[in-house]
């Protein structure tokens, strides 16, 4: 079968921290998780957005929690898509960090016709986005099941993760802290630097001051690619928006070529876990979409 824009949905998660860009796609859709902020239940971006949700945050008594979308949230997205698509490929955040993928799956498995494809990414927040803008690339001039496999495959093992966090106390709180628990209760000042690796957070290094982190995460990148229009750069960030100009700027000195094609706000869902003042970065080589033009 070929796959293609006018066939073919993408479906994200809100923890894609994509939701307002995602519109400019006929073929894309954002099912919400949820956050609870004291006695309030609200949707990611729909009823709660970053600025008010980091707002909250600061006089917060309570520690916000999340939750994912009910199978029957999936499910009625999923039944309109299924009477104008082909096929539906439902992106959603690591099956490790969240039960959203099981939720989608349950969902899919009630539609009939098997056109529901669902897809642990093992990843998170933009990284989920920009595999979502690479699988687009390739819709938009026609792709394969495939070779859609293929891509997130290679995605999976290739794709660069790295963040930095104030503190590890929103990790920890939320049960995601991962392997980088052993980092927990670092001397003041000491900036860890952190990656998603097969689903989990792991530990990768520690800095001392905020503007180090920085640079270590620039040092990553240009140690790990080559200048390219093809490299695909994404930065995110929870209430922290002068550190993510500063990293764009670090970025832009050193990968000229590089195509910055994701900055955007960490959302309520993943902002209550990471917390204020956390910085992520993402980067992707789609050296493959040049065979397609894109």
């Amino acid at each position: 079968m070929n796959l293609t824009a006018a066939n073919t949905a993408i479906v994200l998660d809100s923890t894609a921290d994509y939701t307002a860009e995602a519109r400019r796609f006929p073929n894309w859709r954002v099912v919400p998780l949820y956050v609870r902020v004291g006695d309030e239940s609200y949707r990611d971006y729909v009823d709660l957005g970053p600025e008010e949700f980091y707002d909250r945050l600061r006089t917060a008594t309570t520690t916000p929690t999340t939750s994912q979308p009910t199978p029957g949230d999936f499910a009625a997205t999923y039944e309109g898509l299924a009477e104008h698509y082909e096929r539906v490929l439902s992106l959603h955040i690591a099956a490790k960090l969240s039960g959203t993928f099981e939720s989608a799956t349950r969902a899919a498995e009630t539609i009939a016709g098997g056109k529901i494809r669902t897809i642990d990414t093992e990843t998170a927040s933009a990284a989920l986005a920009m595999l979502a803008l690479a699988i687009q690339r390739r819709l938009e001039v026609g792709t394969t099941d495939a070779d859609v496999d293929a891509l997130v495959a290679r995605y999976k093992s290739d794709h660069g993760l790295l963040f930095t966090v104030e503190t590890l106390e929103f990790l920890q709180r939320g049960g995601r802290i991962g392997r980088a628990r052993a980092m927990a209760g670092t001397l003041l000042n000491v900036k860890p630097i952190l990656s998603i690796r097969e689903g989990e957070v792991v530990p990768v290094k520690r800095v001392r001051g905020s503007q180090k982190a920085l640079d270590e995460i620039v040092a990553e990148l240009v140690e790990s690619t080559v200048d390219s229009p093809t490299l695909r750069i994404g930065i995110a960030h929870a209430d922290a928006r002068d550190r993510a100009d500063a990293l764009e700027a670090l970025v832009r000195a050193q990968r000229p070529q590089a195509q910055i094609e994701v900055v955007t706000s960490l959302g309520a869902v993943v902002g209550a876990h990471a917390g204020p003042g956390t910085v992520g970065f993402f980067w992707f080589d789609d050296c493959d979409a040049v065979r397609t033009g894109s």
